[in-house]
């Protein structure tokens, strides 16, 4: 991280110990006016100070450890059984069920026996024939 990205550029070339005894209005975005109002709500003058500061601590503890909660167990299960009622409603997996608006198939199609309902089947009999012959010419 560039040190002049977070520090007002006449802050750039001090020394983190100098920036740490620095004013709040050091850092960038923080005015003079802003620095005065922490000042008068929280005591803090110092960039130190402001980093100390309780409430800032404990929000950045929370916002760490929000990002690494698990679920709670009821939770996990209301997203579970959520996520299992979608795939059921709208297989999303399934392209003609999208194309074509099956939202559900409640009962699986009759197997179609492939080798004689199919637009190649006279091939693939063709080609049984042929390796049977060359098996039996060997």
């Amino acid at each position: 991280m560039n040190i002049d990205t977070i520090v007002d550029k006449e802050y750039v070339d001090k020394s983190f110990r100098e920036l740490a005894d620095a004013p709040v209005s050091a850092l960038r975005g923080l005015s003079p006016k802003d620095a005065k109002a922490l000042q008068a709500a929280f005591g803090v003058r110092t960039v130190r100070e402001f980093a100390q500061l309780n409430f800032v601590r404990w929000a950045s503890a929370i916002a760490i450890l929000a990002d690494e909660e698990q679920l709670a167990p009821a939770e996990k299960a209301k997203e579970e059984l959520l996520d299992d009622a979608v795939e059921m409603t709208f297989p999303a997996s399934d392209p003609i069920s999208v194309d074509a608006g099956i939202t559900r198939i409640e009962v699986a199609p009759e197997k179609v026996d492939a080798q004689q309902d199919h637009q190649h089947a006279g091939k693939v009999e063709e080609s049984t024939e042929i390796g049977r012959e060359a098996e039996t010419t060997t």
